[in-house]
């Protein structure tokens, strides 16, 4: 896990240094600039695998690349398509760039795991982003129109270019091909063949497959335990693999995420630590919490400022964390989906919902805990497990008369208490007992005409529709860091409030 930047068609390390160094929370173990042909790469380190020697930008005579995140079937592909090649070091990285040079843009379709990159070679430039989008990737083009800049956040590219975009999920890049979109989830969804109590041991197995791929590290890997159900069950598989398992829950004082995380721990033995935090904390973090994250969506909002205090907790013991993020979107958690009555309409929301991850919860999720140099792993989201749940049918989902996310529960009900598999859908910020404060704060501190009148500008400006109060209370304290030009056009928002 890293944070990349970079320039192409005309070198500029400078420039590039400067944009590193503005992500440079995103990898404290050491950062690289390089000139290559026509361009120059940046990199800032988090040493997850190969410690010593994983080191980037990483070159091999003409190729020269910039990763971010982790291939966790790197090994698998060094074995079938590079058997004779003769490494440097244990990284994914380098597997990569060697499975660019022999197989070209295809190899982005066999890589399983987070990621975003870039690729020299031979004067050509590639870029990817992976599937769902957990791992960010944003491009621009200088106001002249001669350099093509990229970087890992926003805040890099501040200034560098003329309008700011986000590099697509499931797409890659090519300077001669063109855009092409390699993933679309409708298209990977295989309808589940078989009865409800048939779909139980085939996500319980999968789920178990995702958790244990994502334990890969040379570095300490820990767990986020809300006390919920999703982050229960990313506990549970992970203790199976992992003899001292760290845990991490924050929350208010007599939040019910606090007395559930200890149930949960108890009962799993962990390792587990916690971090009670009050108004006046969440105030101060405020500020910190929004430049991180780019966004003033007020359900992103919300949700980071417990994250935020998370990733700083779980960052003093490990490198690494499983998170339970995706499961709402996947196996229909949220309370808001209760509206949709027919199969039909709820599938439809759930692949929306799922398709936006990328500039919502995923975004959140990567820039609070990049914030501590702590990298977030998201089992719920491996690909074949978003196939499986999406693929099971929708009207099992329904939430008439049926409690949320049923089958799940029914899937590790031998493996939870019973009181955490039939605990209640809380998102984070609510069971962190967060979701309320400031919004109330927002509430007496802004005017009805302020209100109207920034809606109707940033309506008139953007076409950015302002949700509430609580937003307008966020976005006057992102403006502090960012100008409108480099947040609304990439701005994602959630439906779930």
């Amino acid at each position: 896990m890293c944070g990349i930047a970079g320039v192409f068609q005309e070198p500029a390390s400078q420039t590039v240094k400067t944009m590193v160094k503005r992500i440079s929370h995103r990898g404290p173990d050491g950062h690289g600039v390089v000139d290559v042909h026509q361009g120059t790469l940046g990199h800032t380190r988090l040493a997850i695998l190969d410690v010593e020697g994983g080191h980037q930008p990483m070159d091999y005579q003409e190729t020269s690349i910039v990763f971010n995140g982790e291939i966790y079937n790197y090994r698998e592909l060094k074995r079938k398509y590079l058997p004779n090649l003769r490494v440097k070091t244990h990284s994914d990285t380098e597997v990569l760039i060697h499975l660019y040079r022999k197989m070209g843009p295809k190899c982005v379709k066999l890589l399983d795991g987070m990621f975003a990159f870039a690729i020299q070679h031979d004067g050509e430039i590639f870029m990817a982003r992976d599937h769902i989008g957990i791992k960010p990737l944003y491009y621009g083009k200088s106001a002249d129109g001669k350099k093509f800049f990229f970087a890992s956040e926003i805040k890099a590219l501040m200034g560098q270019v003329e309008r700011i975009k986000e590099f697509p999920a499931g797409n890659w890049y090519h300077s001669r091909l063109g855009w092409h979109k390699y993933y679309h989830l409708e298209k990977t969804i295989h309808p589940f063949d078989g009865a409800e109590l048939d779909a139980l041991p085939a996500i319980k197995s999968t789920l178990r497959n995702a958790v244990y791929k994502r334990l890969l590290a040379d570095v300490p890997v820990g767990v986020s335990l809300s006390g919920g159900l999703d982050s229960s069950i990313v506990t549970a598989l992970a203790r199976e693999e992992t003899e001292h398992l760290h845990s991490f829950a924050v929350g208010v004082e007599g939040s019910p995420d606090l007395g559930a995380a200890q149930q949960m721990s108890r009962y799993l033995d962990t390792v587990h630590h916690e971090y009670v935090y009050n108004t006046q904390d969440m105030v101060e973090a405020l500020p910190n919490v929004l430049y991180h994250l780019e966004s003033f969506d007020p359900a992103l909002v919300r949700s980071a400022i417990p994250n935020y205090f998370l990733a700083k907790l779980a960052s003093e013991h490990v490198k690494v964390i499983l998170t339970g993020e995706g499961a709402d979107e996947v196996f229909a958690g949220y309370d808001y989906l209760a509206r949709y009555e027919t199969p039909d309409e709820l599938q439809d929301e759930m692949l929306h919902i799922t398709n936006a991850l990328h500039n919502t919860n995923l975004q959140r999720a990567d820039r609070m805990s990049m914030a501590f140099g702590l990298e977030a792993r998201v089992p719920f989201l491996d690909v074949k497990s978003v196939s499986l749940a999406m693929g099971i049918p929708a009207n099992w989902k329904l939430h008439n008369g049926r409690v949320p996310k049923a089958l799940l529960r029914q899937s590790f009900a031998d493996d939870l208490p019973e009181q955490i598999v039939n605990r209640p859908k809380a998102k984070f910020s609510k069971g962190a007992g967060s979701s309320e404060l400031i919004a109330q704060e927002a509430v007496e501190k802004i005017t009805d005409d302020e209100f109207t009148s920034e809606r109707d500008r940033l309506k008139k400006d953007w076409n950015y529709r302002l949700q509430n109060k609580e937003a307008l209370y966020y976005y006057r304290v992102l403006r502090e860091f960012y100008d409108d030009e480099w947040i609304l056009p990439t701005m994602g928002n959630s439906r779930s409030l």
